[in-house]
C-alpha cells in the first residue's frame, strides 16, 4: 500500500478546500432546504475507467463538516474502476453530503486522474530498466497531494521541494558562468550527503559533467539516437535521467535508449480529471 502523506498536511489542505468554498455564510441553498438534522444516504460512483486516488481526502471533506458522517469504501486507493462501480457509501445528515460533495469530488477526481495517467506511462514502458517520475510542475499547495497520486498510479517521485537535492538547470548554469563553476560551488557549499544533479541539453555539456563528481544527470530535450549515446558514454557511472516533451507516444522509444528514469511533469499538470459522481441512494431517501 502506497504511504499516505502525513495526516496533518491532508487536513490543512481539506480545510483550505471547503473554506474556499463556504465562504462565510456556508451552502446558503443546502441549508435553506433542509433542516440541521435530516439524515441522507448517497453513493460515489465511478463514471469512466480508472484507478482511485485521494480516499482519505474524500473522507476528510465530510469528516470536517460532520464528524459523525460515516462513509464506507468499496474501493482502495490503487484499485482499478470501471464504469457505474460503487466507490463509497455516504451516510450523515444531508446537510453534510451536500455541502461536502464538490469538495471531496474535487479531490478524488483529479488525484484518480492522475493515478489513471501515470499507470498508462508506467503500463507503456514495462519490459524496460527504466522508471516513471513526475516533476515539480504541479499545483501550487496540492504538490504532496499530487505526488501521493503518482505513487498510487506505479510511479516514483522526484524532488519533492528545492531543499531535496541539487539540480543545476540551465539558467543556473548562464549566471554561474558555465557547468564547472556551478558543480564546484554547489560541492563546496553542501555535505556528502545533498546529491547533485546536472541539466545538459548536448552531448558536449555532458562530457563536461563527467569530469566533475556528481550523481545524475538530466538528458533535456533529446532525440532517442542522441540519448542512447549519452547512456552509452555515462556507462553506469551515474544515474540518468531523460526529461522535456515525453508523452504517451515517445516514452516507450525513450525508455529503449537505457536511462533509469523518465519524469514526466504531464503527470501533474495535464492530467485530466477522471469522471466521477455523488447520487442520492433513492431507496433511503
Amino acid at each position: 500500500m502506497t504511504a499516505l502523506p502525513p495526516i496533518g498536511l491532508i487536513e490543512n489542505c481539506v480545510a483550505l478546500a471547503l473554506e474556499e468554498d463556504l465562504g462565510l455564510g456556508g451552502d446558503r441553498t443546502t441549508n435553506s432546504i433542509f433542516p440541521a438534522n435530516t439524515q441522507g444516504s448517497a453513493v460515489i460512483a465511478a463514471r469512466a475507467s480508472g484507478i482511485l486516488a485521494g480516499q482519505a481526502f474524500a473522507t476528510e471533506s465530510f469528516e470536517q463538516i460532520e464528524p459523525t458522517c460515516e462513509i464506507i469504501w468499496h474501493k482502495q486507493d490503487g484499485d482499478p474502476l470501471n464504469p457505474n462501480e460503487t466507490i463509497a457509501t455516504i451516510e450523515g445528515k444531508i446537510r453534510t453530503i451536500l455541502t461536502g460533495e464538490r469538495t471531496a469530488l474535487n479531490f478524488l477526481g483529479h488525484l484518480s486522474g492522475i493515478a489513471t495517467l501515470t499507470a498508462k506511462y508506467v503500463k507503456a514502458i514495462e519490459g524496460t530498466s527504466a522508471h516513471i517520475v513526475d516533476t515539480r510542475k504541479t499545483t501550487p499547495t496540492l504538490r504532496f497531494a499530487e505526488k501521493y497520486a503518482v505513487r498510487v498510479g506505479g510511479g516514483q517521485n522526484h524532488r519533492l521541494r528545492l531543499d531535496d537535492a541539487i539540480l543545476i538547470k540551465d539558467n543556473h548554469i548562464a549566471f554561474a558562468g558555465g557547468i564547472e563553476q556551478a558543480i564546484t560551488k554547489a560541492r563546496q557549499d553542501n555535505g556528502h550527503m545533498i546529491k547533485i544533479e546536472v541539466e545538459v541539453d548536448i552531448l558536449d555539456q555532458l562530457k563536461q559533467c563527467l569530469d566533475h563528481k556528481i550523481d545524475a544527470v538530466l538528458l533535456d530535450n533529446m532525440a532517442p539516437k542522441t540519448l542512447k549515446t549519452a547512456v552509452e558514454m555515462v556507462d553506469g557511472k551515474i544515474m540518468t535521467e531523460a526529461s522535456g516533451g515525453v508523452t504517451l507516444d515517445t516514452v516507450r522509444a525513450i525508455a529503449q535508449t537505457g536511462v533509469d528514469i523518465i519524469s514526466v511533469g504531464a503527470l501533474t499538470h495535464s492530467a485530466p480529471c477522471l469522471d466521477l459522481g455523488l447520487d442520492i441512494d433513492i431507496a433511503d431517501a
